[in-house]
Formats: structure tokens, C-alpha cells, sequence
């Protein structure tokens, strides 16, 4: 990581007037992004100031103190970012919503500058390719402050069944902010975990099934997952082109929207977003306290697990929702008929990884560096870091597998498409005359173990939405022994903006988010 004190104390001697003391940072803790450019449009703290914070917070947090290991690198340009985008406010040509608030990458998303785009691997630590995804283009024309890259599950959590989610090789393992030696979930455990501990207002995560909305479950965050073909994948490390999406994890559902707003949008060089410019909207426009009024809600409450607390902060969203004008409507069996679906999904990940790869990897700009999957399990073997907790079976798994035009694949592809789809959410929501669904996101995070791997068992409702390219999104709920879970919400194809309005009101009358604690253990 770059030297954060470095950078900060430049930025207060800077601010400071000559033969003075720097003055003291401003508190951020626990601030949204519609907060801090209020104060900032109020004449109160200024892009620098506030950059200034968030560095001096990760210090605190991430370097030291907690050690989060939230933050892979930063961005040594970051306080000239903003004060140019200071300066502009100064001159009355504020861009946006967004306009000087930090922003923190997960480290699977291309940006240029010094800082290498690493998917947490040593594979790819010299990965300085110099140049913006489309969406972190986005997010510079509307003024935000690239601040740094976030730490993430390996690969997004696709090298091994035996995995540690929120461990790399370059960044080691996240922690929990609520409980140290809790897990983060993942793959975007750094994003959460850092907008969670206020590292900064707001990140970009990844997913491709569950990616996003179980780490801000876990992490006691907003993360939404739009409809894949809203938002380009163009120079982001990639899975699935089926199934992955890049979206926003922030502290609350106004700054998503927000978020949404700005990185929307088609981009010729990513087939899947020929609809999104035609698709998009102004999402926080489409906010509203009352968007449940008048809803019907379908309850997926086979998917909720057994647990009787968790049960009852779900039972308590429901009421709250209903008090909203909302009609709660209980689903049977949301499972039937979709028995095939996981071994679908599968092959169709496994297909696309080894395909998928090869194409990033052989389009980087460096000529040195591994142009194939194959080249990665090579690296990987001789490189004995990478291996020391886990193995690379879904690696080698993946480069067994057939082309893009294998049948097995092509069977996978219309089977997965048909039964999350069509007869999975559409029919649910068809069928039970519904408009949006419902579930818990997640249970409460589990003790991070690197030598026996992940053993999460609580809820989950990530697939059917992951595999039909559906939004989800994840609100906070309340906390089981202060560990966050949330509440999903789930809406059909391109009905992103009715899945957040859904969400915001019940933010907005429920409040359910839970500050982070640092604690080292629950007790």
C-alpha cells in the first residue's frame, strides 16, 4: 500500500496557512455520500478535507489498529483529484451528486494510474495497465475521487471449493469491523468491509453469484446487484460473461441509486449492455418513502433457514413493510421444479471462467504476464504463497472444460437461463401475483478459518437472481449477537429502479443498520 501518512500530511500542510498548525480532520464515521456533499456544498468540508479523512481513517483502521486489511493500494494522486474538484466547486461548476466524494475499486476493476489491478493474485501484481473501465471513466466524469483498490476473495472466489472468502496472496485477509475474527463473506469483502468501517463513503464491488449482496449482508451494508447488461464489465477481471455485473456497496439505498445513476450505460465493447442506455434511469429520482404502498410482496420463506432469531427480524421486515401499504404474500415451494439449476450453473461458470480469462489475459496491454488460464495454474504451482491455505480445484476444473460451443455447455447455458428465468423468478412472481420477492440475504458472519476454509451455512437467496441476471439488493435488518444480516430484495429484468425504491422505503422507515464495533471476538 501506498505510504497513507505521506499523503495525509501533505494534505493538512496544505490546508494549514503558513507558520500554523494543520487543523484537525473532520469525523466521517458513519457518513453517507448525500451527507457529505451537503456539508460540502454548505462551504463546510471541501474534497480535500474529506479525502484527507478517509486516508487518515485507513491509516487508523486498516494499516494499524483493527488491521481491516479492507485496502489493497492507493492512489498517490488522490488529494490532487481533489483539489481540482475543489477547485471546480469553488468556480461553480460542481458536476453531480458525486463531485469530490472518495471512492474505493475492488481490486478486480481496471483504473488508471501507478496502481496495479491484481484480482488479489501475485499473478498479476505488475498489472499497471493505464487505463479506466468504462465505469470508473463514469465515475470521474461525475467527480468522484478514485481513492484506492479494496481487498477481495482470490480470483472473486473462483480458484478453489476450499476457500477462505476475503483472503488474496496480495492483500491476506479482511476482517470483519463488527468482530475481528468474523468473515467478511465475499468476493467483495474489501468494499464492505470498508464502507462498513467508513474507510470511505461508498465502493464498487463485483458479483457474479452472491459477490456483492452477501458481504454487505455480512458487513451490515447496502449492496445492489443490477440486471447484468446495465453496467459494463469492459477491463474487469471476469468470471462469467453470463453472470457477472460490477455494483455499488455504500451505506445507504439514496447512494446506491445515486451510484447507479452515474455508472449505467452501454458500452460498445460489452455485447450484454446494448440495452442499458435505452434501460437506465435517474434511480434516486425514482426513491420515494411510500414505494411500497400498494405493492405485493412474495416471501421466499423456504430460504430463510431455521433460525428462530433470524426468523423473527424477518417476520419484524415484514411487518414493517406491511405497515408501509405493502401485501405480504407467502410462497410455498420457491424451489421446486429448479432441482437442475446449481449443476447448470456450474458448467456454465466453469465453461465461461476458462474462455472468459484467456480474453482478459491475452488483451492486457504488458506483453509479459500469463495469457491463459493455464498459465495462471502453472504460476500458481510455482509459486508456493498462493497455494498455502488453499488449492486451485475449480482452476484446474475449469481448464478441463470444453469451448463456448461444447453441448454440454450450450445444454447448461438454455437450461440455467429457462430454469432461473422464466421458471424461476418470472413464475414466482407470475404465479403468486407479486412484484417484488423478498428473502433474508444472509446469516451471521462465521469465524474466518484459512486452514479448514468457509463454512457459512445460513440463508441465502443469491442464485436465482445471479443466474437470471436480475437486481438484488441487500438492506440491512438488524444484527443477531451484534453480527449484521440483511434483507433482499428481488425484481424482474431491467425493474432496477422498483427494486431500490422498494428497498429505500424500507431504510427509510426501519433503520436498521447496525456501526461496526472493532471488537476482536463475539462474546
Amino acid at each position: 500500500m501506498q505510504k497513507i501518512s505521506l499523503l495525509v500530511a501533505t494534505a493538512l500542510l496544505a490546508l494549514a496557512p503558513a507558520a500554523a498548525m494543520p487543523p484537525p480532520l473532520p469525523p466521517v464515521e458513519g457518513k453517507d455520500s448525500t451527507t457529505l456533499q451537503a456539508e460540502a456544498a454548505a462551504g463546510g468540508t471541501g474534497s480535500e478535507v474529506m479525502t484527507a479523512s478517509y486516508l487518515e481513517r485507513i491509516r487508523e483502521l486498516d494499516d494499524n489498529g483493527a488491521k481491516l486489511n479492507a485496502v489493497i493500494a492507493l492512489f498517490p494522486d488522490a488529494m490532487s483529484q481533489a483539489h481540482r474538484l475543489d477547485r471546480e466547486r469553488r468556480a461553480g461548476r460542481p458536476r453531480g451528486p458525486l463531485h469530490g466524494i472518495p471512492v474505493l475499486l475492488k481490486d478486480n476493476i481496471e483504473a488508471a494510474g501507478p496502481v496495479a489491478t491484481t484480482a488479489g493474485s501475485l499473478a498479476l501484481k505488475d498489472n499497471v495497465t493505464n487505463r479506466d473501465a468504462p465505469l470508473v471513466a463514469r465515475l470521474r466524469e461525475a467527480g468522484a475521487v478514485i481513492l484506492g483498490k479494496t481487498n477481495l476473495s482470490e480470483w472473486a472466489n473462483i480458484r478453489s471449493t476450499a476457500s477462505t472468502s476475503g483472503w488474496s496472496a496480495v492483500g491476506g485477509l479482511t476482517r470483519n469491523p463488527h468482530a475481528l475474527d468474523r468473515n467478511t463473506c465475499g468476493s467483495s469483502s474489501g468494499s464492505t468491509a470498508a464502507v462498513a468501517a467508513s474507510l470511505a463513503p461508498v465502493a464498487i464491488g463485483t458479483e457474479t453469484d452472491g459477490s456483492i449482496t452477501c458481504p454487505a449482508g455480512v458487513n451490515g451494508v447496502v449492496g445492489f446487484k443490477p440486471t447484468v447488461g446495465l453496467v459494463s464489465r469492459t477491463h474487469i477481471v471476469p468470471i462469467s460473461h453470463s453472470q457477472d455485473t460490477a455494483g455499488p456497496i455504500t451505506l445507504t439505498v439514496r447512494d446506491a441509486a445515486l451510484m447507479m445513476t452515474v455508472i449505467a450505460g452501454s458500452d460498445p465493447a460489452d455485447p450484454a449492455t446494448a440495452e442499458a442506455d435505452a434501460r437506465k434511469t435517474d434511480y434516486a429520482a425514482a426513491l420515494s418513502p411510500d414505494a411500497l404502498k400498494g405493492k405485493r410482496i412474495g416471501v421466499l420463506r423456504d430460504r430463510i433457514g431455521d433460525r428462530a432469531d433470524i426468523a423473527g427480524l424477518f417476520d419484524a421486515a415484514l411487518k414493517q413493510m406491511e405497515s408501509l401499504g405493502a401485501t405480504i404474500v407467502e410462497i410455498g415451494d420457491s424451489r421446486k421444479g429448479l432441482e437442475e439449476l446449481g449443476a447448470a450453473e456450474f458448467e456454465i461458470l466453469m465453461t465461461e471462467l476458462k474462455a472468459d480469462m484467456a480474453v482478459y489475459l491475452a488483451g492486457l496491454p504488458g506483453k509479459d504476464g500469463p495469457k491463459t488460464l493455464a498459465d495462471l495454474i502453472a504460476f500458481n504451482k510455482a509459486n508456493p504463497e498462493e497455494l498455502k491455505w488453499f488449492d486451485q480445484s475449480l482452476f484446474e476444473l475449469a481448464e478441463s472444460k470444453g469451448g463456448l460451443d461444447s453441448p454440454a455447455y450450450l445444454e447448461a447455458k438454455a437450461k440455467a437461463a429457462r430454469l432461473a428465468g422464466v421458471e424461476g423468478i418470472d413464475r414466482l412472481l407470475a404465479e403468486n401475483k407479486v412484484d417484488l420477492l423478498v428473502g433474508v440475504t444472509n446469516g451471521p458472519a462465521w469465524t474466518s478459518d484459512l486452514i479448514n476454509g468457509d463454512h457459512y451455512s445460513g440463508p441465502s437467496v443469491s442464485q436465482l437472481p445471479a443466474v437470471a441476471g436480475y437486481p438484488h439488493l441487500t438492506v440491512p435488518m438488524g444484527a443477531v449477537e451484534g453480527l449484521p444480516v440483511g434483507l433482499s430484495f428481488i425484481g424482474a429484468k431491467w425493474s432496477d429502479a422498483d427494486v431500490l425504491a422498494a428497498g429505500y422505503a424500507y431504510e427509510q422507515a426501519g433503520g436498521k443498520r447496525v456501526t461496526p464495533t472493532f471488537r476482536a471476538r463475539v462474546e
